[in-house]
Order: C-alpha cells, then sequence, then structure tokens
C-alpha cells in the first residue's frame, strides 16, 4: 500500500513527523511523500484550499491508495477530502487501528480492536445519513439510507455484545489477580510509550523470549510472568503502549488491559532514554498523563530508563537529572528514576530499587506470626520470605516472626496452622525508601 502522509500543525495540535512517518510504516504502508502546513484547522478540508490544491497535484502525479491525516478529522472534513481527491482518506487514529488490527493475536485483544473501530465509525456512519438527507447518494461503502441506518443499528448491537465478552474476560482476570493475592504475589506493571523496550524489559526481567520488535504497538496482548526477585514472588505484566493524545474510545476497548496497570502493586513507566531529549520529554509528560487520566498516577512508580547502553554515561546522567525535574514538576508521587538496558540485561539499579520500595508498598503491614509447636518453623518463614520480608524471629517456645506481610497472602498463612497477630508499626524498625 502506498500512501501520501498529510501533517498541519497548529499551536494546539503538533504533530511529530518522526512518529508519525514509523505510524505510516508500522501500519505497512510506503510512504511516497509527506505534506506540511502550519496553520488553525480549516474547518471544511483540516488544511487550508492552497496546500489541498497542492495536494491534489500530488495524488494525480503519485497515485496513493490512501492520503493518511497526522491530524484527527472529523466525518465531514474526511467526507471533503474524499470528495475533492478521489482517493481513500483516513486520519492518524484510524492508523492506529489499522495496526492494532495486525498486532492483535488473542481473542481479547481482537474484541478490544473491533469495538474502538466499531466506535471510531459510528460518526462516519452518521454522517453518510446525513449527507444522503441533504440529497448526496454517496451514502456510506456504497450504501442507500436504509441501508446504512441498518448498518448503523448492526453496530451498536456488535458494540454491546462485544462489551459483554469483554466484561466476562474482565470478570475471570479479577478472580485470577485475586488468586494471586492470596498466594502472596507481588503485581508490576510495565506502561510507557509504544517502543520504549517494555517487552524487552520483561524478557529480561523474566527470562522469556517473547516478541520485542523495534516498531510501534508490538504488544496488544496483555503477557504476565514470573520473574526472580531475591525469593519474593513477583509477577510483571506487559501492557499496550501509549501514544500521545490517546483518544477516550480506545481507552474504553482497552480498559481490561489497562486495568492492569491500575490494579498493580508497583507500576514501572518504561521511557526510551536514547531518543532525543524532545522526545523523551514529549512521550513522558504524554504516558504521566495518560496515568492520570487512568487514576494510576498515585501507585507506587519508577520510571525506567531504557536503552542507556546507547549512550555516555555524562549524557545519560545528564538526562536522568532533567527527568528527575521534570517528575519533581509533574509527578512528585513517583518513588524515584532507575536506569537499566533491557537488552545487555543491565538490571540493578531496578532490582535495588525495587527491593527498597517493596516493604513500604500499602500492601504490607507489620505482623506477627506466632507458630506452634508441631510446626516447622523453616517452612513458615520460608513462606513468609517468599511473599513479605522477616524482620526477626524470636525462637522461643512458641516460635514469634515478626515479619512485613501482605494481606492477601493471611489465608495461605493459615493454612499452614500459624497464628497472626497485629504488630506496632513503631517496632518494624524499616527506614523509609529513597526517591533517587
Amino acid at each position: 500500500m502506498k500512501a501520501i502522509g498529510v501533517i498541519r500543525y497548529s499551536r494546539g495540535e503538533s504533530p511529530s513527523r518522526e512518529e508519525f512517518e514509523e505510524l505510516l510504516r508500522s501500519a505497512g504502508y510506503d510512504v511516497l511523500a509527506v505534506v506540511e502546513q502550519r496553520r488553525e484547522e480549516h474547518p471544511g478540508y483540516n488544511i487550508g484550499r492552497g496546500k489541498l490544491e497542492e495536494l491534489k497535484e500530488l495524488v494525480r502525479e503519485l497515485r496513493p491508495d490512501r492520503v493518511v491525516f497526522a491530524n484527527r478529522l472529523t466525518p465531514s472534513q474526511a467526507y471533503n477530502l474524499w470528495k475533492e481527491l478521489r482517493v481513500d482518506v483516513i486520519d492518524r487514529w484510524q492508523l492506529v487501528l489499522e495496526i492494532f488490527e495486525r498486532r492483535a493475536h488473542s481473542k481479547e485483544a481482537k474484541l478490544q480492536v473491533e469495538l474502538a473501530s466499531l466506535h471510531y465509525e459510528i460518526p462516519f456512519v452518521k454522517e453518510a445519513i446525513r449527507r444522503i438527507r441533504l440529497g448526496d447518494r454517496a451514502g456510506f461503502k456504497g450504501m442507500g439510507e436504509y441501508q446504512t441506518r441498518q448498518y448503523l443499528r448492526h453496530v451498536r448491537r456488535r458494540m454491546g455484545r462485544i462489551r459483554k465478552r469483554l466484561e466476562k474476560i474482565r470478570e475471570d482476570r479479577e478472580i485470577r489477580r485475586e488468586r494471586r493475592e492470596e498466594l502472596g504475589f507481588l503485581l508490576v506493571a510495565l506502561a510507557g510509550y509504544t517502543n520504549a523496550g517494555k517487552s524487552t524489559l520483561l524478557n529480561a526481567l523474566a527470562g522469556e523470549t517473547l516478541e520485542a520488535g523495534n516498531q510501534m504497538f508490538t504488544t496488544l496482548d496483555t503477557t504476565t510472568r514470573r520473574f526472580g526477585l531475591g525469593r519474593r514472588r513477583v509477577l510483571v505484566t506487559d501492557t499496550v503502549g501509549f501514544i500521545d493524545n490517546l483518544p477516550p474510545f480506545i481507552v474504553e476497548a482497552f480498559h481490561s488491559t489497562l486495568e492492569e496497570i491500575v490494579r498493580a502493586d508497583v507500576v514501572l513507566l518504561v521511557i526510551d532514554a536514547s531518543e532525543s531529549w524532545g522526545e523523551v520529554k514529549r512521550k513522558l509528560l504524554a504516558s504521566l498523563k495518560i496515568l492520570k487520566e487512568l487514576k494510576a498516577l498515585q501507585k507506587p512508580t519508577l520510571i525506567v530508563m531504557n536503552k542507556v547502553d546507547l549512550l555516555e554515561r555524562d549524557e545519560a546522567e545528564e538526562k536522568r537529572r532533567r527527568v528527575v525535574e521534570l517528575r519533581e514538576l509533574y509527578a512528585p508521587s513517583v518513588r524515584g528514576v532507575v536506569m537499566v538496558s533491557a537488552k545487555e540485561k543491565e538490571l540493578e539499579e531496578l532490582y535495588k530499587a525495587l527491593e527498597n520500595l517493596i516493604p513500604h508498598l500499602p500492601k504490607y503491614r507489620p505482623l506477627e506470626v506466632v507458630v506452634p509447636s508441631g510446626t516447622d518453623p523453616a517452612r513458615v518463614v520460608s513462606f513468609i520470605e517468599s511473599v513479605g520480608k522477616v524482620l526477626g524471629v524470636d525462637y522461643s517456645n512458641p516460635v514469634r516472626v515478626r515479619a512485613l506481610l501482605p494481606l492477601g497472602a493471611l489465608k495461605e498463612l493459615g493454612n499452614l496452622g500459624v497464628k497472626v497477630e497485629a504488630l506496632n508499626e513503631a517496632d518494624h524498625g524499616e527506614e523509609p525508601v529513597n526517591d533517587e
């Protein structure tokens, strides 16, 4: 497929040309040309009439399969552009949905993409009905008014069925999540801008070989794996990548996937530190904005600067300093900034930060475990070390273990035949985790 790209820059909407071209390539397009204009939005065509004439000439000369706008098009603008250019015209979000369709593999991901696509399509179907009633016979996909109205009803019914199926998947995931809590697993979610290296980081943490290509939206399927952090039970989940100005209809469709971030104990916000500072800043602020919209920014979060193997040490440290400044300004609740190379498996800073952070997570409580005679204390201590932190052991009779424990693991502790009592928080002797 051959495409001509169009970017309009305004004070309120200034897409990145580099990111736009990468989106086009990720969707499988051969980019013939990119037309740019700096002006406020034209209500009828998005771009100005003079630039539209230039675009028409390019279409006649290069004969693309599609014209793709980096800006969001209204249904009316898309229709007007099609009448002028006589070639398919789509915008940034339809382009993203095309990439999603190529990347979706699981049943859930396919349903989420279909829901987002149908949601996106509704305004265009309504515009086609409006045009037909005004006497324009083009219709929607060549259909007349009756057929177009029937199609609109079909879309709405289909969206209702998809939402019910996704809700069932969400309920099943919640049951699995509750069971993991009971078993004492710590839940870590990877979040961040698309192509920041989240899948590569999951592979490095869990020793996996999942697909992690250098392209946008490699991962749409939620993937959870176990990884070793000392003797702790830790699960890490990869989630769909963010993109600037993520529209509400995509957030809604991928709600059950993005919920993994909201429900996690720790969020690792991954950024590509090898990019220019302007891109690092833009993508970090976009990611923080999305986390805030998801009401996940208050979660214990670490910013993970990935791909530092591509930088000189001084440059990496300077970028870290700037990231820390942004964090203090826009997200003071974020607990720290660490540097890693997921590709080279250089993860020492991340491991250390997690070890320091975990005992201070809201889910942990200072408790005393009383081990009666006849129960193996070593087995109890081993379980506690796998789900929490042992603060001290009194080997008198009965054996008493002071520990930080997640409340979700109390059921499993009860199965070991022990008694759990509250411990005065002032006695557990833990120092607060450092931000840096």
